[in-house]
């Protein structure tokens, strides 16, 4: 084809439509099965109140023997249409941000869409560890915001229960299995979901780490340090883009690692105790499932309303932190 003929022909993507994003309707799930910190703390050969001290939980929820991570994630991706009372088959694409998908392939994210009745969505997964969820927020606004979806259901869900050694104490009482997840529409006008601040370095990826048949490993003092630095960093970020300050923000949504991170953060930001979530002692460290855990305990307590500025932030595995930064609810009749 000659030069002529090449800047004749039409743009691929001519008609492309420009929408704003709208996030609101949290749902979640987490398993029957309960574990306490007591048996933990017994076998690490701890005192009472060890785990609680050091990390704020008090309990979280396991996968049972035959339970799969996309019950508990089918579950909250369910109660999360229902509070939007969108219908699944109106979803245009569903997103699973998880590490610990229940088969090598398929991904989850088809599976969850087909038991949930999104016949006509497209689905597929979002890896990004523990910032998966952010993730996913911001993938569903870019197709949203390109016209190429309408109806986004994000659903975070992890499992890692499983894969940690009992007799580490770095890890042992850290991490619950949990799904939470939100709807996103289009609305207009636009402005309602910030551009995301996305961050990753590769190399420090030994901080956190699992080979495939082996258990979780994690150097905690280095990951503390890292996560309170790239957290606090990443918010003013997100606020530097959005040109507002905290004190505009009603509620700061960070992942539910630990309470001495959350805390950490807190400090280091100036941020009121009151508008930073905790929500970690029933739960412990869901991974991608914490932040939108949190949204649903607070939409259901009362605490997040519709109107409500967030900012979302996490970090995780590989090394990867991000924030995005929200305004809460759905427009009526999506």
């Amino acid at each position: 084809m000659s030069e002529a003929a090449i800047r004749e022909r039409p743009a691929l993507g001519s008609e492309r439509i420009v929408a704003g994003a709208a996030i609101g309707a949290a749902g979640m799930a987490v398993p029957d099965k309960v574990v306490e910190n007591d048996p933990i703390q017994e076998r690490l050969g701890v005192e009472g109140g060890w785990i609680t001290k050091r990390t704020g939980i008090s309990r979280r929820h396991v996968l049972a023997p035959g339970e799969r991570l996309i019950d508990i994630a089918v579950k909250a991706g369910g109660a999360a249409l229902a509070e939007a009372t969108l219908d699944p088959g109106d979803v245009d694409l569903v997103l699973v941000a998880t590490t610990t998908k229940d088969h090598i392939t398929p991904d989850a994210a088809p599976l969850v869409a087909a038991e949930l009745g999104a016949l006509r969505a497209g689905a597929f997964d979002v890896g990004a560890a523990c910032t998966g969820f952010v993730a996913g927020v911001a993938v569903a606004r870019g197709q949203i915001e390109t016209g190429a979806a309408e109806r986004v259901l994000v659903i975070g869900a992890d499992a890692l229960f499983q894969y940690l050694d009992p007799d580490d104490k770095r890890t042992a009482g850290l991490f619950g299995d949990g799904a939470g997840a939100v709807v996103m529409t289009a609305t207009d006008p636009p402005g309602r979901v910030s551009t995301p601040v996305l961050r990753a370095d590769g190399g420090q990826a030994d901080l956190i780490f699992a080979h495939r048949e082996a258990t979780l490993e994690m150097k905690g003092r280095e990951t503390f340090e890292h996560a309170v630095a790239r957290l606090s960093e990443v918010t003013g970020e997100a606020l530097a883009g959005a040109g507002i300050e905290a004190e505009d923000i009603d509620l700061f949504v960070y992942h539910q690692a630990n309470r001495r991170i959350l805390r950490a953060v807190g400090e280091r930001l100036g941020l009121p105790t009151e508008r930073v979530l905790d929500y970690i002692a029933e739960y412990a460290n869901t991974s991608a499932a914490t932040i939108p855990i949190a949204l649903a305990e607070a939409q259901a307590d009362g605490t997040l309303a519709s109107g409500q500025r967030l900012l979302l932030a996490a970090f995780g595995a590989g090394f990867t932190w991000g924030a995005v930064i929200v305004d809460w609810g759905l427009d009526e009749g999506k």
